[in-house]
């Protein structure tokens, strides 16, 4: 079976719960109403439906070839980018000024959440270049945005981003490549770089690299760090001195190029001289600051890569349950019933189907906030949105990520043996989910950026801020006498209490016992999203209850439902969490690192 968008609840998500009619009155973003979302999400599942997700398990089984430096790309994917690109897909949030749509972040969400539902591998290429886009559209110069947007956007030219080296995973402090300036103010640049997605390919006719550097006077660490642009085509129409040494063989997203970068080697030397032409994006020795805009754009669109991967293997597993004939009904059948009528397997999609709409229902409304941080006319609610979207990219890139390993490990479960057979396609989805989890930084790292940036920076002050928000939705629910409203509203006080009060032992002990605290950074931000998702399954509970909604009662009641159960069975893993991060650090901190 192939890919089909879940448009209605896409569209339910947008309106009902992340405030699309409020966005849509933005300035700039007038166009932008229901009607509008509608389209342009139907004409976004039919490309992706017809086009992208037929390409995914050609790419798992035909991956890029490699030969002298130069990568060929899985059957089929260089047609499709050029499709891709022609139809304005790479555009749509980029301004309209360069060729962009200027369309929300919001409904440029759901459009990469398909995206990453259809085809991973193929996604990661658009992904990349929509963080050098943001990077340039940020901090490269007028010059720079002209030279350069316009034709990525375009689909002329794709972008990527470069950090990691064999000595410098994830600490940054430790980069050696360098860049010496030339007499043109230009510079070259010498180094190696590793895990480059997209590196590499033959479906552009350019590739923009935004590489991490060191100038020869730079201070040490994560300072002396300069961001500069480096194309692999010169202006000129040169070849630059940037080779492809080898591309990666990898566990999952095998139809996309991974590749080791050498810049500088002396296999394209550029007018006789050493060093690959570079070009400085902002100010020397900013260029974590200038990258980091790329990568929180990266690391929210890798938590929509969970979201869509996830989508993905629910939909195959529920496929596959409803075609399974095995056993005898529990409550008695004359012959065996199709599998999906058996108690655990039900659980198994329940918990599948419930934490990719928590999740999806959650990054969609930081979408939203997002937009309204950057054109709200009030500074105050902008100031406000800010705070929220913040919070929440660690969370939607952390929790989402580890949500789709988890959806995905379960749909192999679902399939049973045939699970494992690599011929049903279910793990597939479990081994391209398995690195969302790792690149863009691991779940520690995120973890840690929401105990120490998000949370113990302000004092809890964001976090209390939302708290106050989903008070008052258990407040609404309790207006009704439902069991699943009641379920609900008891179960996120609960979860709601312990996020605070984990964010209290948090903000008390982060200074004088970091070690214990940041042991339990991971639970606490799978505590935070475990709530918030439980905070919009609750709302969406709340949009469809009583008379008067515009759903269908079947849309209702499986909302409902699926919001029940979780309540039930997911909710309440929230106290145990809390215990986990406000009495097991020293368990950890106090076992001796020889004793493993």
């Amino acid at each position: 079976m192939t890919y089909t968008a879940p448009l209605k609840d896409m569209l339910f998500v947008m309106n009902e719960l992340a405030g699309l009619n409020e966005v849509a009155q933005l300035p700039g973003y007038e166009e932008a109403a229901a009607e509008t979302a509608g389209a342009v999400l139907e004409e976004n599942a039919r490309f992706v439906q017809e086009i992208i997700a037929p390409l995914n398990r050609v790419g798992d089984t035909q991956p890029p070839s490699y030969e002298g430096g130069a990568v060929k790309t899985s059957p089929g994917f260089k047609q499709a980018f050029k499709q891709f690109a022609a139809a304005g897909w790479q555009g749509v949030q980029h301004p309209a000024e360069f060729g962009g749509g200027g369309l929300p972040k919001l409904i440029a969400t759901a459009c990469t959440e398909m995206l990453n539902a259809g085809n991973l591998s193929f996604a990661l290429c658009p992904l990349l270049t929509d963080g050098a886009i943001e990077a340039l559209m940020t901090a490269g110069t007028p010059e720079q945005q002209q030279r350069y947007v316009a034709k990525l956007i375009d689909g002329s030219w794709t972008g990527t981003m470069n950090l990691t080296e064999p000595q410098a995973g994830s600490d940054l402090s430790l980069v050696r490549t360098k860049a010496v300036k030339q007499a043109d103010n230009s510079y070259r640049l010498f180094g190696q770089k590793i895990y480059i997605t997209y590196g590499e390919h033959d479906m552009a006719d350019n590739i923009i690299h935004m590489v991490l550097a060191r100038t020869p006077e730079a201070p040490e660490g994560v300072k002396g760090l300069s961001l500069f642009i480096v194309p692999k085509i010169l202006e000129d129409g040169t070849r630059n001195d940037v080779f492809c040494a080898s591309l990666e063989h990898k566990l999952g997203i095998k139809a996309s190029p991974t590749a080791v970068l050498l810049y500088g080697d002396g296999k394209y030397p550029v007018n006789d001289a050493p060093g690959a032409v570079g070009y400085l994006m902002g100010e020397e020795n900013r260029g974590l600051e200038y990258m980091f805009i790329m990568m929180n754009a990266a690391r929210f669109a890798v938590g929509m890569q969970g979201i869509g991967v996830a989508e993905r293997a629910y939909q195959k597993a529920v496929q596959y349950a409803r075609d399974r004939v095995q056993s005898r009904d529990l409550s008695g059948s004359e012959g065996p019933v199709a599998i999906i009528h058996h108690p655990d397997v039900k659980r198994m999609l329940l918990f599948m189907r419930a934490n990719t709409e928590a999740a999806r229902a959650l990054a969609y409304w930081a979408a939203a906030q997002c937009d309204l941080s950057l054109h709200h006319p009030d500074p105050i609610k902008r100031q406000q949105a800010r705070i929220f979207y913040e919070y929440c990219v660690p969370i939607v890139k952390g929790f989402s990520t580890e949500m789709a390993v988890e959806v995905c490990s379960t749909g192999v479960q679902v399939h049973g043996g045939m699970g494992f057979i690599e011929e049903t396609g279910a793990a597939q989805y479990y081994r391209d989910a398995r690195i969302l989890t790792i690149y863009e930084g691991t779940t520690a790292i995120q973890a840690n950026d929401l105990v120490s940036r998000k949370t113990a920076r302000d004092a809890g002050a964001g976090v209390k801020a939302l708290a106050a928000l989903i008070e008052a939705t258990e407040q609404q629910l309790l207006l009704h006498s439902a069991k699943p409203m009641v379920d609900m509203a008891h179960q996120l006080s609960q979860a709601r209490q312990a996020l605070l009060s984990a964010t209290d032992y948090i903000v008390r002990n982060v200074r004088q016992d970091p070690k214990a605290v940041f042991s339990g950074s991971v639970p606490y931000l799978k505590l935070a999203g475990l709530t918030l998702g439980g905070w919009q399954m609750a709302c969406a509970m709340l949009r469809v209850s009583g008379t008067g909604n515009r759903f269908d009662a079947d849309f209702c009641n499986t909302k409902i439902a699926t919001a029940h159960y979780y309540a039930q069975h997911l909710l309440t893993h929230t106290l145990v969490l809390e215990r986990t991060i406000m009495t097991g650090g020293h368990s950890v901190v106090f076992f001796e690192s020889a004793n493993f």
